[in-house]
């Protein structure tokens, strides 16, 4: 009885709050105002705060809340121990012989080819320095 009373003058003061902050026409923060101070009216009126009060003084719902936070625990502390188990299946699958390839091929481009497809360019850049070097020693440097 004293929490709906006290939840029902928290809702009068915060709407009364809210109109003259209304009449200073800042009219987006009247509505925020109103819409925190009907809050504790509604949990009254939809009897929140009396199953509230009862909760709090009965000690079969504490044990109750014991019993869930307890599973909660199990939950979360399972759920980790997966995700390292699983972590350390993941390194050491890809630390395996099985997972490169058992005959991998030999490199494309071999060193003979690589000396075969770049003679013709090197004898190009070769006539290009040439060049720069004769301009060079035209102006003295």
């Amino acid at each position: 009885m004293i929490a709906e009373t006290i939840c029902s003058a928290v809702s009068a003061a915060g709407l009364g709050i809210a109109a003259i902050t209304a009449y200073r026409k800042r009219f987006l923060s009247a509505a925020r105002i109103a819409a925190y101070a009907l809050v504790p009216l509604g949990l009254v009126m939809t009897g929140a705060v009396e199953w509230l009060a009862e909760t709090a003084f009965s000690p079969v719902a504490w044990a109750g809340f014991g019993v869930l936070g307890a599973a909660w625990l199990l939950f979360s502390s399972t759920r980790a121990i997966e995700r390292r188990r699983a972590g350390r299946k993941e390194t050491t699958q890809a630390g395996s012989p099985e997972a490169v390839a058992p005959a991998a091929s030999a490199p494309s481009l071999g060193a003979g080819q690589r000396g075969t497809s770049a003679g013709p360019k090197a004898k190009a850049g070769d006539e290009d320095f040439s060049d720069i070097e004769a301009i060079l020693k035209k102006h003295g440097i």
